[in-house]
């Protein structure tokens, strides 16, 4: 039997900091302790002055894998998760082939099981032709099913009301949702195409996928979930109007209906694209400082339910592309908990709310077996993170196989040191062992 002994960690628990001692055996966190344990024979990390934080869970990524590796793949983007302190995320069916049937959903999983660094689940995808497969869908395997209400890639865009009405009453499993109304993005570009012809400046890019465009799409999920009792996670909002679709005074045990802001969602806003350009082009777009302050507060008052990044690398060659033929998405896994940490360092986010967040509130939505929270019996998915170590974004350490970020250039007070997956170090202090892969996710429901 392996073990590991994690020693002297800072654990945030019941709105203190205490040191505890972790003692993993073989995938599980055998014990939690204040008191000192001997090291025996164990593998020793010494986390004096570290912080130790459940793995996170991202439920929304896009990896690029099957037909798209150009871009990214699975062992490239899950590496890059590991070294984010991301051990478990959820993968979206927009690849190509497009995860629409039983048996691509299991394809996917075979290439997880051979290259994954982190654990994994992938969703089925939803299109207009598909819902004898969807039914099929076994809850306690799949993390859920993806709904394109706005514009995707090929035929992914499920614009049928009537194939909506069935999705909404017949999926057995969560149904996710991209939000964005397509008549009225085509309306907004045919208005701006009107004054720029081809060369849209990029800072009109949230006036064409517009707060409307966002909330009119959001408002109808809502309305459909409320009519089939379907249960809905409406994924990356963007703007203050749409938070009024949400209810803050139900636990997320108790929700049917929840939500997600993604962390670009609350870092950048329209003043950057200035800036950054179309390397902070994402769908839906990032808006408004006002609209970024709302997400953020609804985070801290329970409005909205789980941060998340919608990693979605394109190439940078792609990326320098006019606003038109410039593609949507960026890579964010690595980077995903240091920003985090550093709005809690500026004071706009509790630590507590990040973990709840990020790793909690994600198992618990998911009905995750066993994962998202620092409990003896669970996996032992860890984080452990110094909060003083200073080091800046740049080519040399970005690990995506893309090999840029929307936050190269930008210096994080906060670091990894290690990321443990199943009991095992995957990583530590920059170094990776990627000789055991993660698991699929399993789901109690």
């Amino acid at each position: 039997m392996k073990s590991i002994l994690i020693k002297n960690a800072s654990l945030v628990a019941d709105n203190k900091t205490i040191t505890v001692d972790i003692l993993i055996e073989d995938n599980f966190i055998q014990q939690i302790t204040e008191r000192q344990l001997p090291e025996n024979k164990h593998t020793v990390i010494n986390a004096d002055g570290l912080l130790v934080l459940p793995g996170i869970i991202d439920d929304q990524v896009h990896f690029r894998e099957p037909g798209l590796t150009s871009k990214g793949d699975i062992y490239s983007e899950s590496k890059a998760a590991i070294a984010g302190g991301i051990t478990s995320f959820m993968e979206m069916p927009n690849t190509i082939p497009q995860t629409t049937t039983l048996d691509l959903l299991e394809k996917k999983y075979e290439l997880a099981s051979e290259k994954s660094l982190a654990n994994y689940s992938f969703y089925m995808g939803a299109n207009n032709d598909n819902i004898s497969e969807i039914v099929k869908i076994d809850p306690k395997t799949v993390c859920g099913l993806k709904v394109f209400m706005g514009a995707s890639t090929g035929n992914m865009l499920v614009d049928n009301k009537h194939t909506l009405e069935k999705i909404f009453a017949e999926s057995p499993i969560l149904i996710t949702t991209h939000c964005e109304d397509e008549s009225i993005i085509q309306q907004n570009i045919l208005q701006y195409k009107g004054m720029y012809g081809e060369n849209v400046p990029i800072n009109c890019h949230p006036k064409i996928r517009s707060e409307e465009a966002c909330y009119r799409s959001s408002a109808l999920a809502v309305e459909l979930a409320s009519k089939y009792g379907a249960q809905l996670h409406v994924l990356h909002l963007s703007t203050a109007k749409e938070l009024q679709l949400f209810d803050n005074k139900i636990s997320i045990q108790n929700k049917k209906i929840t939500a997600e802001v993604c962390v670009h969602h609350l870092w950048f806003d329209n003043t950057d694209y200035e800036r950054l350009g179309s390397m902070i082009k994402w769908n839906p777009a990032i808006k408004t400082p006002a609209d970024k302050l709302a997400l953020m507060d609804a985070i801290n008052n329970n409005t909205l339910d789980i941060i998340a990044t919608d990693h979605a690398p394109h190439t940078f060659e792609e990326k320098q592309n006019s606003y038109f033929k410039a593609p949507s998405g960026g890579p964010l896994v690595q980077h995903s908990l240091v920003a985090m940490l550093e709005l809690y360092k500026q004071g706009k986010i509790k630590l507590e709310k990040i973990i709840e967040k990020m790793c909690h509130n994600p198992a618990i939505l998911y009905n995750i077996e066993k994962r998202g929270f620092i409990k003896e019996d669970y996996y032992a998915d860890l984080v452990l993170v110094d909060l003083n170590n200073k080091w800046t974004v740049s080519k040399d350490n970005i690990l995506y196989k893309c090999g840029w970020s929307p936050f190269e250039g930008n210096t994080f007070t906060s670091s990894i040191t290690h990321t443990i997956v199943n009991g095992n170090i995957v990583y530590q202090n920059g170094k990776f062992d990627d000789s055991i892969k993660g698991q699929r996710l399993t789901f109690d429901r």
